[in-house]
């Protein structure tokens, strides 16, 4: 019964936490009619970019949550089969018991009788038969508890995985149907003018700036770990903007933080929320370079400060890894990671 108790104490936690992970459900794209002016179009494209920033972001936020089931789901598969495990070490007992013959004690107990050349004989007799009896009741007791604890195990095992399952399902629903809204995204801003074109992302993610030598940033690093964040994250600048990448070859925002980040042997997470919660707050007028600066409420976008106030990023979708100012629309703050 003690093992039966540990296991739904061990099994609460897990409970909760797929519970807690409930796949994330996108909002639903803001319905609007066509436009009628060119800033009406513009107005309407820039709408929508914030659309993608949000739900690029929800997605990110689907995966993380789609691990967490995963690994409580490979856990519960864990302690299910050590729970098989631990019954399959009865067998060679009950075996035994079986051999010598227990279940024909009420037999044992006339034969006792009967080879028996003393009452004290046949009472010690009758009294190891009664030790033998009461020790394989304990163990079939033992052998129940501990069969009832793997098929809760097992029950566990199961519902994990099939939550997992359906998660994987949804998250991946979701990312064909941001997928789909970022091609039409990408078809309306084709459409407007380059002048219109600029306005739209300068009012989304600031106008680029001349990106600043790599080797000043990097002598003005408060450390070697930093400036080899700097480093890895300058040399992208001019990559795509590539929605759920972590490069090479492209990146979306919190794609360029972790993977400058895994230079300098730091793991981040590929969802800016989940990275402005990490390391310490900074405010505004104490940055570093190498700090974290996130933006939106809920956040939703992220970028590594470099300095001199500015910032390297994945800006927005279409738009190229660029240097900005970090005073920009939507800032929210700071973290320092290192």
């Amino acid at each position: 019964m003690r093992r039966n108790r540990t296991t739904r104490a061990r099994w609460s936690g897990a409970t909760l936490a797929l519970g807690a992970a409930a796949a994330v459900v996108l909002a639903p794209a803001t319905a609007g009619a066509a436009p009628t002016s060119a800033a009406d179009a513009q107005r309407l494209v820039t709408e929508t970019a914030q659309q993608l920033t949000d739900l690029d972001e929800q997605v990110h936020q689907a995966r993380l949550l789609v691990a967490e089931q995963q690994q409580v789901a490979a856990a519960a598969a864990q302690t299910a089969a050590q729970a098989h495990a631990a019954v399959a070490q009865y067998e060679p007992r009950l075996r035994a018991f079986a051999q010598s013959g227990w279940t024909s004690h009420s037999q044992s107990r006339v034969a006792a009788f009967l080879t028996s050349d003393s009452a004290a004989d046949v009472v010690q007799q009758m009294t190891t038969l009664d030790l033998i009896a009461s020790h394989t009741a304990g163990l079939l007791t033992e052998v129940a508890a501990a069969h009832s604890a793997a098929e809760e195990a097992q029950a566990q095992a199961d519902a994990a995985s099939a939550q997992a399952t359906a998660a994987l399902t949804e998250l991946e629903r979701q990312q064909a149907d941001v997928q789909a809204r970022v091609d039409a995204y990408e078809a309306d801003f084709e459409r407007l003018s380059a002048a219109e074109q600029a306005a739209v992302t300068a009012r989304l993610a600031g106008p680029a700036l001349a990106a600043p030598s790599t080797s000043a940033v990097i002598a003005a690093a408060p450390s070697e770990a930093v400036a080899s964040i700097l480093q890895a994250a300058l040399a992208q600048v001019g990559k795509p903007y590539v929605w759920g990448s972590s490069g090479p070859a492209g990146f979306d925002c919190s794609g360029l933080t972790s993977f400058a980040y895994q230079t300098a042997g730091v793991s981040l997470p590929h969802s800016s929320r989940a990275q402005s919660r990490m390391g310490q707050e900074v405010p505004r007028a104490q940055l570093q370079p190498g700090d974290i600066v996130y933006f939106y409420s809920p956040v939703s976008h992220v970028g590594i400060y470099i300095g001199d106030g500015k910032m390297v990023h994945a800006r927005t979708f279409g738009q190229p890894v660029a240097v900005t100012s970090v005073d920009q629309r939507g800032y929210a703050g700071a973290r320092r990671i290192l």
